[in-house]
């Protein structure tokens, strides 16, 4: 770091002089920046592990070359693997770290083995034993990381306070029928990672489960579906891609006023949904939640939620992928949302009613001083049920607006005439 000056041309100087040297370096550096004498450190290639088995177990073949041109005096092995897997027994040379789900990673467990011993160059060294994995139950789709490193490569953020091995501990060999990886340039020469895939014999059941929706014309009401991984594996998505997608339909004659964050609107009533995370537990999934207006009452007016989204060949049971979603409007009265009655035109003094059992708007034919009649769904009433609506008659609550105006005009027109009367 430059130190401060007592005048800015001893600074400039020094900082013209700092920048030839720059130029000269960048001009004369190499294509290819690593230091010639130190150790660079390559993990052979550990093949895809598939069809493995839950309740079985597997040997992970991890050798390595210092395909530098130096020693090393220490090196470390880790061995990361996700829920599905499990270290078994550790040498006493190893820790074991458990650490906890961040960010768009699932939850892991790491076991860092130490080797103090000298790691010549050209040669390819393994443990002496290798290490062993567990499938576990809810196995499927699981995820191998090891890494190589001359350093400390023990976890630190979100992990378990460790647990060190109590068998044996080990030490690495040489593998003198093995092929040296090719020296050359390493972006990291003091580590190297691979990761492999672990594909288990195992099924998960995916499912879905509808809604039975009630309310009456112009309520919203809360809609919930949910999305279900029934097991017994878990799942767990490559590249950050949510585990299923979930499609809702909503009933005819409703608009949604509040949508789920995990769901987007693809088209008129129908939105598609994801899931937080690119994996779900088994005995896990997503609750998504609505608010919809009931608009109007439609006849069978029916929803529905269907499973989409990426293959799921782990899925045997198809028969769970959809379900309904239904809604029963209160005081419909079998409306389809045509006119305001069955079977003609609604009677004298109660135009404009809802239909109701018999076709006419009210019972026993017209209606008294223009009061509800007795035994029949009123225009009153079903205003205050919110039915109009649903019979398509939109201009009625208009009329009957007028209606009651011009009623109450009458009424004060009447009342001013018979106090002029009683004046003269």
């Amino acid at each position: 770091m430059l130190s401060s000056s007592s005048g800015p041309r001893p600074l400039r100087q020094a900082v013209g002089a700092l920048g030839a040297v720059a130029l000269v370096t960048l001009g004369a550096a190499p294509a290819v920046a690593a230091d010639d004498t130190g150790a660079v450190l390559t993990l052979s290639n550990i093949a895809a592990i598939d069809g493995v088995k839950p309740g079985s177990t597997f040997d992970v073949p991890a050798g390595f070359t210092n395909s530098g041109n130096g020693s090393v005096d220490k090196v470390y092995l880790s061995y990361s693997v996700t829920r599905g897997l499990s270290h078994t027994e550790l040498p006493a040379n190893c820790l074991r770290y458990e650490i906890t789900s961040f960010d768009e990673e699932p939850s892991k467990s790491e076991a860092v083995c130490e080797f103090d011993q000298t790691v010549k160059p050209g040669v390819v060294y393994a443990p002496e034993k290798a290490l062993t994995l567990k499938v576990l139950d809810h196995a499927l789709y699981d995820r191998l990381r090891v890494t190589v490193s001359t350093d400390d490569s023990s976890p630190e953020d979100g992990s378990s306070a460790p647990v060190r091995g109590t068998a044996p501990a080990v030490k690495l060999v040489e593998q003198p029928d093995a092929t040296p990886a090719h020296p050359g340039y390493s972006p990291h020469p003091d580590w190297d990672g691979v990761d492999v895939k672990v594909t288990a014999k195992n099924t998960a059941d995916f499912r879905v489960t509808g809604a039975d929706l009630k309310g009456k014309v112009g309520d919203t009401v809360p809609l919930t579906v949910k999305f279900t991984n029934a097991g017994p594996a878990w799942v767990l998505r490559d590249g950050g891609i949510p585990v299923t997608k979930v499609r809702i339909r909503m009933p005819a004659g409703t608009t949604v006023t509040k949508a789920h964050d995990f769901c987007d609107k693809v088209a008129t009533g129908s939105y598609e949904c994801g899931t937080s995370q690119s994996w779900e537990d088994e005995g896990a999934g997503e609750t998504y939640t609505f608010k919809l207006r009931i608009d109007k009452a439609v006849a069978g007016a029916k929803g529905s939620v269907s499973l989409a989204g990426a293959a799921r060949p782990f899925d045997t049971d198809k028969a769970n992928d959809t379900a309904a979603i239904t809604l029963d409007v209160a005081g419909s009265g079998g409306s389809t949302g045509g006119s305001g009655s069955t079977g003609g035109s609604g009677s004298s003094g109660g135009g404009g009613s809802t239909s109701s059992t018999g076709g006419s708007g009210s019972t026993g034919g017209s209606s008294t001083g223009g009061d509800s009649s007795t035994g029949g769904t009123s225009a009153q009433s079903a205003s205050a049920n919110g039915d109009l609506a649903s019979t398509g008659s939109g201009p009625v609550l208009p009329i009957a607006g007028a209606a009651t105006a011009a009623v109450g005009i009458g009424a004060v027109a009447l009342l001013a005439a018979r106090r002029r009367r009683a004046r003269r």
